[in-house]
């Protein structure tokens, strides 16, 4: 079979046509690897400490990643925040943190007025740290500012319902509590995403140009305490002892009673029988009675004997009386 003239030509002349046009390899693998390197960049590790929120396009997909190996679509479609969510953070109210170094003052962030309109000086130091961190990233502003704000208004409650007495001394631990217990429910309320740990009163005192003033009180508040404790340790001593007297006189009365009772209740008895034994011969008995009365009375008296013509015999008067030298 012969071939057609149009084949022979195609043979002996023109090439034949090249084949589709093809990437070449190199170009190729260097995409894959890039597209590769691409998805990769979306695995990302969050730290014990740590907690992370997942942002795509700007909208919180994820509020709380926990620690671990996670994975999020790549730059620029999601965003990954990590917060040290255990971090401390330490914020002072009532001054700079240099103040109390340097000595200056902020009267207008340090003085809160109490319940007796007295001015104090206070200073605050709050911790807290993370709670919720999506709301901590994009529910405030400044979170220092809110946390702030949050306790100084809790706190100057709680100073106007007190005097400027217990705010000084007594009351302190209980202004601390109720403090922070206010505080984290207006940042509740605000959702700034903040745990408060301790709300401490660093420092109470009266401003500088009251503070003599203020001594002087508390200089007389003492020796008054002093002396009420003085006279109570008195008392204590005192009325011990006249309680003990007073027992002791009772019961002295109490004997003396029950003696003079008992010897009047036996004379009584004795009266009687002698009474009665008097009645079985009276005229005996009573020139003995007599006699023997005589006999207790007459030693104790001085005598003079006078015989039936009241002459005085002096003879018996030298006889008894006793040798003088």
């Amino acid at each position: 079979m012969s071939a057609k003239p149009t084949d022979e030509l195609r043979i002996l002349g023109d090439p034949a046509p090249a084949p589709p046009e093809r990437m070449p390899a190199p170009r190729a693998r260097i995409a894959i690897a890039i597209l590769g390197v691409w998805l990769l960049s979306g695995v990302y590790f969050v730290w014990t400490d740590q907690q992370a929120v997942v942002t795509r396009f700007g909208a919180v997909v994820e509020p709380r990643v926990p620690p671990g190996i996670h994975f999020a679509l790549p730059w620029p479609i999601d965003q990954v925040r990590k917060l040290k969510v255990q971090q401390q953070q330490r914020l002072l109210i009532g001054g700079e943190p240099g103040d109390a170094v340097t000595g200056r003052s902020q009267p207008l962030q340090s003085q809160f007025l109490t319940g007796d309109q007295n001015i104090i000086s206070i200073r605050v130091v709050v911790q807290f740290s993370v709670g919720a961190p999506a709301d901590y990233l994009f529910r405030t502003e400044d979170v220092s500012r809110s946390v702030s704000s949050a306790v100084e208004t809790a706190l100057s409650q709680r100073i106007a319902m007190r005097n400027v007495d217990s705010v000084l001394t007594t009351e302190k631990q209980g202004i601390q509590a109720e403090v922070l217990a206010a505080a984290q429910k207006l940042l509740n309320e605000y959702r700034a995403g903040v745990i408060l740990s301790t709300v401490n009163m660093e420092s109470a005192a009266p401003p500088p140009e009251a503070a003599d003033a203020f001594r002087d009180v508390a200089s007389a508040r003492a020796d008054s305490s002093r002396i009420v404790n003085e006279a109570q340790g008195y008392a204590n001593d005192v009325v011990p002892k006249a309680r003990g007297q007073a027992q002791q006189m009772l019961e002295q009365a109490q004997a003396y009673k029950e003696r003079k009772i008992n010897e009047a209740q036996g004379d009584a008895i004795r009266f009687t029988q002698v009474a009665a034994e008097y009645a079985k011969a009276s005229q005996v008995n009573g020139h003995r009675l007599y006699v023997e009365t005589m006999e207790q009375i007459l030693p104790r008296m001085k005598k003079l004997i006078v015989d039936k013509n009241g002459n005085l015999d002096l003879t018996i008067i030298r006889k008894g009386e006793p040798n003088r030298k």
